[in-house]
């Protein structure tokens, strides 16, 4: 287990360096860079400009240089300093804006990866266990819609309904009076009162196509060899599904996580926007499309890291889960 885990790292690191040269050139390949584009702007306004800012940017980042130098001076920044850079658009440290929205961003997507795995679960082993019954065929019938049905068009039918029947709005993550208050006890349960919303409305999909995942793989084990041995032995059906076809058919949800923690910044954006959460996906689009580059290319750089990270997680409950994968990597 330990070469299999060592194994892993060894790769992860090379792939994250390569990851990261790879962020920072694409938002260095448009023309020009975003404090070119503010600097014509104010000039258009008839602002007077900072000289002295402007130049403790270009020599701070290397601005004008060539783009080799600029990533050093980035990621150097970051590795040694912790400075992912300045916001030219928003003028503060990128830090201070990502930070909030990250943690955010992850209790959103917790919630929503828990609400979806405890549904799919159950429902996609009563599906497969009781093939062509009526929960079977419901569950196929909701599982197309929610596959069918996007995201941000259910945020939007929510809202109407809301507001229309209940007189309350279902937008954001917090009541107005919490919003720019410090964080108690009182904000984390406003924050919990309003975090139901968005995590059905983003684990609707999800839940829908693992149900129809984990039906199938389960379905394949069920009428496998060993399962017809283990009932001519007189196994409890109970006991036999359980122990070993749910534990294999299973990997698919462990393999997702991988998936999951990279898709907290970058899965959600357009439900994100329809439901004024102050998460981390409108934020990363508005830097790409200003080509504010230090933020834009700090939230490629976690997104790709969280990537990587999700990978090894992945891989390392897939050992746990399924023994058959460990012994295949340690031999290679």
């Amino acid at each position: 287990m330990l070469k299999f885990i060592l194994n892993r790292i060894v790769v992860a690191i090379p792939t994250l360096i390569m990851v990261s040269i790879v962020s920072f050139v694409i938002i260095q390949l448009p023309p020009g860079d975003y404090l070119t584009s503010y600097v014509a702007q104010l000039r258009e306004q008839g602002d007077v400009l900072d000289e002295a800012e402007l130049r403790a940017l270009e020599e701070r980042y290397g601005l004008g240089q060539p783009i080799y130098v600029q990533y050093w001076k980035w990621i150097s920044g970051i590795l040694f300093e912790g400075d992912f850079g300045y916001s030219l658009e928003w003028r503060v440290p990128v830090s201070s804006l990502i930070g909030q929205r990250i943690l955010l961003t992850f209790v959103l997507s917790l919630s929503t990866m828990l609400f979806t795995w405890s549904l799919a679960i159950p429902i996609g082993i009563l599906s497969a266990t009781r093939q062509y019954s009526l929960i079977d065929y419901l569950s196929t019938f909701f599982g197309f819609i929610g596959l069918g049905v996007p995201n941000f068009m259910l945020a939007l039918v929510l809202m109407w309904v809301s507001f229309a029947y209940f007189d309350t709005s279902v937008g954001g993550l917090f009541s107005p009076e919490y919003l720019d208050a410090p964080w108690s006890f009182a904000k984390i349960w406003d924050m919990f009162k309003h975090l139901w919303i968005p995590m059905i409305v983003l684990g609707t999909s999800g839940t829908a196509a693992l149900i129809r995942t984990l039906r199938a793989n389960l379905l394949d084990e069920l009428h496998k060899p060993y399962v017809t041995t283990a009932r001519a032995k007189g196994l409890l059906e109970r006991k036999l599904v359980w122990k070993y076809p749910v534990r294999v058919a299973l990997n698919p949800f462990v393999s997702t996580v991988g998936w999951q923690l990279p898709n907290l910044i970058s899965g959600t954006t357009i439900t994100a926007v329809v439901l004024s959460l102050p998460t981390t996906g409108p934020l990363l689009l508005r830097a790409l499309t200003s080509q504010d580059m230090y933020l834009a290319g700090s939230f490629l750089l976690v997104l790709s890291t969280l990537t990587i990270i999700g990978t090894l997680l992945s891989d390392l409950l897939l050992a746990v889960v399924d023994p058959r994968i460990r012994f295949e990597g340690s031999e290679r």
